[in-house]
């Protein structure tokens, strides 16, 4: 689960809250806490939103691309 690291970095690297990003996921922080643990698997609308949020692709975040955009 590669994306535990990767959303948690994001989150960092915007100077983000877990608190933050559960706002903006619609969630709670103890939720999001457990996406970045790794004990509950990160939702499809969840990972969706991640991506617009941060502009990033689906592949960056699961670990399938070093390449943070498509096409760039």
């Amino acid at each position: 689960m590669k994306y535990v690291k990767i959303i948690r970095d994001l989150r960092e690297d915007n100077d983000l809250t877990q608190q933050q990003v559960a706002d903006i996921l619609g969630t709670s922080q103890t939720m999001y806490a457990r996406y970045e643990r790794g004990a509950n698997e990160l939702p499809i609308r969840h990972l969706i939103t991640l991506c617009r949020y941060y502009c990033v692709s689906a592949d960056y975040i699961l670990g399938l691309s070093v390449r943070k955009a498509q096409g760039g």
